[in-house]
């Protein structure tokens, strides 16, 4: 079983400090205390991770779980092209949950905090009846109203994607199928890389108009853009960075946690083929009425509905 509570967030404490960091006070007090650099707004994110819907123990490996918990809060402050800062965590443990499960979970979530700088500030911990639940807040910041929003794209814009779409949810289709893939095969799914530096990059150089992460699936994060927006868009289907095999394209459109950066940005603005090691793709255009349409190879174009992930659905 997990330690008791106060050994156990002990235990959390002695693995996240950070020798010699000046950038506040985190673990110890009833709240945590940031340092936000001046002239800048704060960004603030939350997601749950639950056993059973966003990851299995008997597919995942604990370290994956914490990575990948954490990679979902990261993900979302690169969309806003912001700089992470500090990450709160909670954890609902069962009783039988072994103690060494839990330190592997500690371990890939600090593992990709360090990364990037984050400093695990905070937290809560709690018994849960069966299962695990990991309820993660990030904080990051971007200079003042320089955050790229969902709700600025234009007609006439270019759509870009990072990456490669559909390799994550491929990977959960093996699983589900009963095979097993190792880990260190399929990292887009079991160890996902937030896209915090590609995002600050399209931000600092005012590249991108309106931003969102891939988390959920193409067709649902690109119709999130264009109903804050108002807009509508088109979208090629032999421009997607799709992976091999059976049904790339369905994966690419609806599969979900890619967490990769979905962006529009005007036909003047100069976009690289590769930002900060990562391919960007253009895959269509945003137009003024506000349908999305997939365009085949064979000119023919049909409706793009939103068949991602969607919780109650």
């Amino acid at each position: 079983m997990p330690a008791k509570e106060l050994e156990l967030i002990e235990r959390i404490r002695h693995a996240a400090a950070r020798r010699g960091s000046k950038r506040g006070v985190g673990i110890g007090d009833d709240c945590a205390v940031l340092d936000i650099p001046r002239g800048h707004e704060v960004l603030v994110t939350t997601d749950f991770s639950l056993e059973g819907i966003h990851f299995r123990r008997e597919w995942h490996p604990p370290d994956s779980v914490g990575h990948r918990c954490l990679a979902r809060g990261l993900s979302d402050i690169a969309a806003m092209g912001g700089i992470p800062r500090a990450a709160f965590l909670s954890l609902a443990l069962p009783a039988d949950l072994p103690q060494h499960w839990v330190d592997e979970f500690i371990r890939g979530f600090l593992k990709l905090a360090r990364r990037y700088a984050v400093t695990l500030a905070g937290g809560d911990t709690a018994q849960s009846p069966d299962s695990v639940l990991a309820d993660i807040i990030v904080v990051g910041s971007t200079p003042k109203g320089d955050a790229v929003l969902r709700s600025t794209a234009r007609p006439g814009d270019i759509i870009y994607v990072s990456g490669t779409l559909g390799a994550s949810v491929a990977t959960l289709e093996e699983l589900r199928a009963g095979k097993k893939p190792r880990p260190a095969s399929s990292r887009r799914h079991f160890y996902p890389d937030p896209r915090i530096a590609p995002g600050r990059y399209l931000r600092e150089h005012k590249l991108a108009s309106a931003m969102i992460d891939t988390s959920d699936g193409l067709s649902t994060d690109l119709r999130h853009i264009c109903d804050e927006s108002r807009v509508g868009a088109a979208v090629e289907a032999a421009a997607l960075p799709t992976p091999r095999g059976k049904d790339a394209l369905q994966l690419a459109l609806h599969g979900g946690e890619d967490y990769e950066l979905l962006f529009t940005a005007p036909p003047k603005k100069k976009i690289r083929a590769k930002i900060a090691g990562v391919p960007i793709t253009r895959i269509g255009t945003i137009t003024r009425d506000k349908q999305i349409t997939l365009r085949t190879p064979d000119g023919k174009s049909a409706s793009l509905e939103p068949h991602g992930w969607q919780h109650f659905a």
